[in-house]
Order: C-alpha cells, then sequence, then structure tokens
C-alpha cells in the first residue's frame, strides 16, 4: 500500500493506561496512524482527549456510535479502516458489533466480552462481516515465544508432558479500588469485569499463552480460586489443574494478591527430548534444557533461531525488547493482513490472536468458575 493504515479508537481517553500501550504500539513499525476517536464515555471527556492527542476537530467524537457512522459516510480515501476498543470488557461487544456490521475491520482488548454469550455472538458476526478481528494477548508477540512456539512445533522438544505457567502481581494486596484508582475499580466489579477477576484480567493472558506456545488445547481443568480483598466477589487469586489435549498435564497459578510480585508471567513447557522456560519479566532469554545437551539460551536476533522469531525481532542483538515491542508486534501482523486484504491479496495463517483466541478465553473463564463451584471437580472447556 501507499498509505498508512488508518485507526479509530474507542476508549483510551486522558489517563487510561492502556490506550497509550496501544497507541504507541500501533505506531512502532510505521504501519498504522490514529486518525479520529471516541474516548471516553463522557463527551466532553473524549472531545478533550482527541484534542490533546493533536486530531482534527471533526474527527473527535462524542460517542462510538456517532464515530463510526460519520466514519462511514466519509470516502474511502479518508475514513479509517479499523478500529481499536481499548474499554473495560463491558464496552467491548457492542462497539465491536457495530463496527463490524458497518464494514470495519477490528483490534479489542482482552477478555473479549463481558459474557460467553456475547463471545459467541460476536464470533458469528465476526464470520458474517467477513472483516479481521484481533485480540491482543500482546505476550504472544514476544520474539522469544514465537522461538518457543516454533521448537514445539518442529518437535525439538519431542512429545509434550507437563506445563506450568504462572502469572502473578501484588497490585491488589490492599482495597486499592476505594482509593482513586479507576484500573482497580472496574476489575474487582463484576458489572464491568464479568464473572472473573484476576481470571479474565491475567488468567486469559497465561491460557492463551499455555496453547500458543504448546499447540495443544486445554480439554479439561480443576480450579481452586480465592476471594481475599475483603468486600470484593470476584477471584484475586487461584491454582489450576489442566489436562492438555494430548495428554499433557499442566499447572497454572495466578494472582493478584501475591504481595511483592510485579508482572511475573512465565511458561515452562517439558518434553521428552528438551524443556524450555520464559519469563515475561527476563523477555529476551528462552532458556532450555536438553536431554544430552548443555543448556543453550537464546536471544531475540541472536544465533540459531527460527524465521518466526527473526522476523519480529526489530533490532541487533543485545539490545532489549520487551512489551511495547511484543505489543506492537500484534498491530503489525494485524496491519499487514488488513493491507493485504485492501490490496486484494491473501495470508493464510495470519499470526495474530483472533475472535476464536477470544472465545477460548471466554469458555476458560466459565469453565474455571464453574470447577469452583464445585470444589475443583474437572470441568471442560466445551
Amino acid at each position: 500500500m501507499s498509505r498508512k493504515l488508518r485507526m479509530g479508537m474507542i476508549g483510551g481517553g486522558s489517563g487510561s493506561f492502556i490506550g497509550d500501550v496501544h497507541r504507541k504500539a500501533a505506531s512502532i513499525d510505521g504501519l498504522i496512524e490514529l486518525v479520529c476517536g471516541a474516548f471516553s464515555s463522557d463527551p466532553e471527556k473524549s472531545i478533550k482527549s482527541g484534542q490533546a492527542l493533536y486530531l482534527p476537530e471533526n474527527r473527535c467524537y462524542r460517542s462510538y456510535e456517532e464515530m463510526i457512522l460519520k466514519e462511514k459516510a466519509l470516502s474511502e480515501e479518508e475514513r479509517m479502516d479499523f478500529v481499536a476498543i481499548v474499554t473495560p470488557n463491558h464496552m467491548h461487544f457492542s462497539p465491536a458489533k457495530m463496527a463490524l456490521e458497518h464494514g470495519f475491520h477490528v483490534v479489542c482488548d482482552k477478555p473479549v466480552t463481558l459474557t460467553l454469550d456475547e463471545a459467541l455472538a460476536l464470533e458469528s458476526i465476526v464470520a458474517k462481516s467477513g472483516k479481521l478481528f484481533a485480540l491482543t494477548h500482546n505476550y504472544t508477540g514476544n520474539a522469544l515465544v514465537k522461538q518457543a512456539r516454533a521448537m514445539v512445533a518442529n518437535g525439538d522438544l519431542g512429545t509434550i508432558r507437563k506445563i506450568q505457567v504462572q502469572y502473578l502481581q501484588g497490585w491488589l494486596s490492599t482495597a486499592v479500588e476505594s482509593t482513586d484508582n479507576k484500573q482497580a475499580a472496574w476489575r474487582v466489579d463484576p458489572t464491568k469485569s464479568g464473572i472473573g477477576g484476576a481470571l479474565g484480567d491475567i488468567g486469559t493472558h497465561a491460557e492463551n499463552l499455555v496453547e500458543y506456545v504448546t499447540g495443544l488445547k486445554i480439554d479439561e481443568l480443576a480450579a481452586d480460586l480465592g476471594v481475599f480483598g475483603e468486600g470484593r466477589v470476584l477471584d484475586d487469586d487461584g491454582n489450576v489443574l489442566l489436562r492438555m489435549s494430548n495428554g499433557a498435564k499442566g499447572t497454572m497459578s495466578i494472582s493478584q494478591i501475591a504481595l511483592g510480585e510485579e508482572n511475573n508471567l512465565a511458561i515452562k513447557v517439558y518434553g521428552t527430548r528438551g524443556s524450555l522456560e520464559w519469563h515475561q519479566e527476563n523477555p529476551n532469554q528462552l532458556i532450555t534444557h536438553w536431554l544430552n545437551d548443555p543448556i543453550k539460551v537464546y536471544t531475540p536476533n541472536g544465533n540459531n533461531l527460527y524465521p518466526e522469531c527473526l522476523n519480529v525481532s526489530r533490532i541487533p542483538a543485545g539490545h532489549p525488547e520487551g512489551y511495547l515491542e511484543a505489543f506492537a508486534t500484534i498491530y503489525k501482523n494485524f496491519a499487514t493482513h488488513a493491507m493485504a486484504v485492501l490490496a486484494g491479496e491473501t495470508i493464510e495463517f495470519p499470526d495474530y490472536p483472533t475472535i476464536d483466541d477470544g472465545v477460548r478465553g471466554m469458555k476458560f473463564i466459565y469453565a474455571a468458575v464453574e470447577s469452583n463451584k464445585n470444589n475443583a471437580a474437572w470441568t471442560t472447556l466445551d
């Protein structure tokens, strides 16, 4: 294409953490530009947020409905190509539905919707629309996560037997939701977060990372969830046993009340010939162990990497790549696909999370909550 992909944003106004992350990530590879937005449910705040981002006054909208309708009325040479939805969970479904039905591609934060029924309905809407839908499970964009996935897929580790994954945070160790912390307030509110607390916020990242790296599906789980914060109704801690589609066993530990933890996402995969481990807080090392060989450590743009890893390593070896770069990879791969569609070309296997991953995440949340209600009984995701 001879131009950048044009992005409209829903949510992400002044004071938003994740909106700023999306804007930075989308701009890293120079393929996308923000052209319009409805940045808040407060019309005045939305306008001011757009102006603070130096958008033209006529492209700062008072609501997402106004944005979608007015952008649709513009010429193809001017209107946005897709929307990025960066709102709390309860505001994912309606904007996504309207955008798709009016001919726009969608990038959406995770979990995909407030409820499983909404996720299944959105799955049908995506299929009917023929438009692209990307879900920002951003950690799968990390170069060494892609190296890990390629190694498993290539059979380097042999048959996968055991998986350990954790996502530990401590930021909800105290009742920060009762302060002026909007990020905490909506996450502990079931009307905005859904039936899962930590499950939806970080558990879906752990679930998606397991299935992405191993290429296996979680068939069954047994979940023991905890609600430790006084006055909370949603889980803020949990341990989950996993049974994978090939017979492998897994364990998952998630928490937002693990005092002292910051963003401790990590995965270990054990096979018959080797094993690997990756830690999000040290994302530039993939550590591997082998049956009859020494430990090997892989780094971005280093030696002996698969193309899947090299394709998303942006800078020379030894220069750290982290959270924003991984997030940017989701946008880059989505943009590449969208540009191919606009050019009438075909990409057979676009490498970014889709509506299918969103539905899997919601099934994971619902299965875990159901299992916990039944004293950690084994529960299928389907």
